[in-house]
């Protein structure tokens, strides 16, 4: 190119900008920085005389052109009068003695990401905008970065979990430096929540709750704007707070809480991305591991994120951890965990994964609303929290309880604990677990049962077997060796071991040396009816089989008795029909079913290979009201079942109108869907078997109470069992004698 062009362009702009000096002043004019806009917060605090200390640090931290420029921060700044409290504590002669290190940790945890006036600290930053008085932390600009341990006696270098590794989730990120959090403790976020000076008190006994607290000191003057960011004058110096496993690891007297959560449910687990990161900024060739805990826990103590379902979540919540002392966490392992195991290594894991969950809650655990959390098992806090916390500590990542008692989980204090912890007893635990909702029934610590529990040997004596292979319950008949699998395995081992579940709210079964009928199952899941005498048991299955089980032992727990048995109660595969058969049959004509049961035989609606009845099924809820044989005969003389020409009953009408009679009167003496006993667990109107013309159903008003049973029918009439030959068990169903029949009337 011309170098007499290139001259000319190069000087045009320099001509353009002497010639246009007006525009130049109002360039400068409005780009300058203003007048009154605050100095940035290292020259405010500077100017103002008394943060010497702290404007020292941050200079030897290297934050001086951070902090002396733009950007937008919020500093918790301690004053000189704060850092000479710490000097003292700390036997530090003063600020020069501080290494660049320490002025790091002080530094940055000061900071806190944004600028926030007193009014927002309290405001939850969601991703839909503010929260207002939803918050009571903050992310600060200092995290803890790679350490190196002592790992198995071998010194590596590790990184927290910036996650919580639940199934399915990635329990470090790269990119995430586990950055720590400050707690602070105002008006509105405390007063919103229902919270008072106790709450501040309970982790602060040595300080007053002013209204805006931060951590242990209080805030001096709040709100000093600057350029950059808000200054809040604190008089307390804040270390960087130590995390729950943090806390773990430095606390001799939680040692064993910490060894069986270490042994059992961490693993260090090599990761490349964090091992590049690590070694392009050290230069250092060694491998960085992840610190990880089981993902089958409520979260993981390392890490500082809480939840991260949303980016700031954590601003609003925290974890805690109860941590029982070393005495009274022996003393449970021994007395609890090994009753009936040899060691701690011989504990399944999911043990230790429910013991460390009973321990866990995902909320900060406020001293004034501890009743009102749950903990990872969804159970509630059964801790007094002025009588059994020695120990309360707001961390970086949650709130820390040494506690002088061990937390009584359902599962460890329950009639179900007896399997739970007894290796004997797989099979049955095994199938409580796996969703059938058995384990949420038995484990309620606030509700009484009796449980009749099996051992594996009595269950694989039966044909019961898990297959772990192929993950299914596998049945073998002993009698004629077919074999089941998967989910009908599956319910018939559900179906036995629920006959083993009884409510018992007033330890009714406490004693088995007289007899009686009780009801197993639930009270809002019914199960079936099985007997006791003269400390045995039998269910439908037995009493057909004419076998009874012994009881073998037994085991108080919180909520009620477990008693061993050398049997299982087994449930009844006979037809309901054929259990009649047998109770009418088998007494010959001085059997009170006798004349009822000739009705049937003759009739349609029973056959007489199987002793099916019509519209009566195997597993299925019934309850069969008999009439005795002077109400059948009160029936044939009333007109209601036919008759010969003698008056005698016709057991074997060839009369249409007298064969829909007798169908009609068996019918409505079969009361469907439910199982009615003389306990008062069924009363009120009862369907029966018998539709009417139009095809609707008809009703039995049932009447129970302890030791009474009475049927009332459509006439209003009144049918009364007869105790001594009442009750007798069928295939989820009850058998009763009655001392009237039952009239169905339009």
């Amino acid at each position: 190119m011309n170098k007499k062009i290139l001259c000319y362009l190069f000087f045009l702009p320099i001509v353009f900008f002497l010639t246009n000096c007006s525009s130049k002043e109002e360039f400068d004019k409005y780009y300058a920085r203003p007048d009154d806009l605050e100095d940035p917060i290292f020259q405010q605090l500077e100017a103002r005389g008394n943060f010497t200390n702290l404007t020292a640090l941050i200079e030897k931290a290297g934050y001086k052109d951070i902090l002396g420029k733009s950007g937008y921060w919020t500093m918790m700044a301690p004053n000189d009068a704060a850092f000479a409290e710490f000097f003292q504590e700390q036997g530090i002669s003063g600020v020069t003695s501080i290494d660049s290190t320490m002025a790091s940790k002080i530094v940055r945890y000061a900071l806190i990401y944004n600028g926030f006036r007193t009014e927002r600290l309290s405001d939850y930053q969601s991703a839909i905008g503010w929260e207002e008085d939803n918050a009571f932390r903050r992310r600060t600009a200092y995290y803890d970065g790679f350490q190196t341990k002592t790992v198995n006696g071998n010194a590596i270098v590790v990184a927290g979990s910036n996650r919580n590794n639940g199934p399915g989730a990635d329990y470090y990120i790269p990119g995430d430096n586990n950055n720590k959090y400050i707690s602070y403790f105002v008006t509105e976020y405390m007063d919103a929540l229902g919270l008072s000076a106790f709450d501040y008190e309970y982790f602060y006994p040595e300080s007053n709750y002013t209204g805006f607290n931060v951590l242990a000191g209080k805030t001096v003057q709040a709100d000093i704007v600057a350029e950059n960011g808000i200054i809040h004058e604190v008089d307390k110096v804040s270390l960087p707070l130590i995390n729950v496993d943090q806390k773990l690891e430095e606390s001799p007297e939680y040692s064993i809480f910490r060894d069986l959560l270490e042994t059992n449910l961490v693993e260090y687990v090599f990761d490349q991305d964090a091992t590049d990161t690590y070694q392009n900024f050290t230069r250092k060739s060694d491998e960085v591991y992840v610190k990880v805990y089981d993902p089958a826990l409520f979260f993981s103590p390392n890490n500082e994120n809480y939840i991260k379902e949303a980016d700031n979540d954590g601003q609003y919540d925290a974890y805690t951890l109860f941590v029982p002392e070393n005495t009274v966490f022996q003393k449970f392992i021994d007395d609890v965990l090994l009753k009936n195991y040899t060691a701690l290594d011989k504990l399944p894991k999911y043990i230790f994964e429910d013991l460390y969950n009973a321990h866990m809650v995902q909320n900060a655990v406020w001293p004034s609303l501890l009743p009102t959390y749950s903990n990872g098992l969804e159970e509630d806090i059964r801790l007094d929290i002025n009588t059994d916390i020695i120990e309360a500590e707001v961390l970086s990542n949650g709130f820390f309880y040494g506690t002088n008692k061990v937390q009584e989980s359902n599962l460890f204090f329950s009639v179900y604990t007896s399997a739970y912890l007894d290796p004997d007893f797989t099979l049955a635990t095994r199938l409580y677990n796996d969703g059938s909702g058995y384990r949420e029934i038995i484990s309620n610590i606030s509700a009484n049962y009796t449980l009749f529990l099996p051992s594996d040997e009595i269950l694989r004596e039966h044909g019961y077997e898990y297959n772990i292979n192929r993950e299914e319950w596998v049945y073998t008949s002993p009698e004629t060796g077919n074999t089941v699998a998967g989910t009908l395995a599956r319910s018939r081992l559900l179906r036995v071991l629920y006959n083993g579940i009884v409510p018992t709210p007033n330890g009714e079964l406490n004693d088995l040396s007289g007899s009686g009928i009780i009801r197993s199952g639930d009270f809002d899941l019914a199960g079936e009816y099985i007997k006791w005498e003269n400390n045995q048991v039998w269910a439908a299955g037995n009493e057909i089989e004419g076998t009874r089980v012994n009881i073998i032992g037994f085991e108080d727990q919180r909520n009620g008795r477990t008693y061993y048995i050398d049997d299982i109660l087994e449930f009844s595969e006979e037809t309901q029909g054929q259990e009649l058969f047998d109770l009418a049959i088998g007494g010959g004509p001085s059997s009170g079913y006798f004349n009822f049961m000739r009705y049937l035989y003759s009739s349609s609606l029973y056959d007489q290979e199987t002793g099916s009845i019509s519209g009566v099924e195997l597993g299925t809820f019934y309850t069969f009201a008999i009439p005795n044989n002077e109400a059948v005969l009160q029936a044939v003389a009333d007109g209601q079942l036919p008759a010969t020409p003698t008056g005698a009953p016709n057991f074997n009408p060839s009369n249409p109108e007298e064969i829909e009679q007798v169908e009609s009167f068996i019918k409505y003496h079969i009361l469907a869907t439910r199982t009615a006993s003389d306990d008062g667990l069924v009363t009120g109107q009862t369907e029966t078997l018998l539709k009417d013309f139009e095809g609707n159903k008809t009703y039995i008003n049932v009447i129970s109470a302890p030791g009474e049973l009475s049927f009332i029918d459509s006439a209003n009439r009144i049918a009364n069992y007869i105790p001594g030959d009442s009750n007798h068990l069928a295939d989820r169903t009850l058998i009763h004698l009655i001392d009237n029949y039952l009239l169905y009337t339009e």
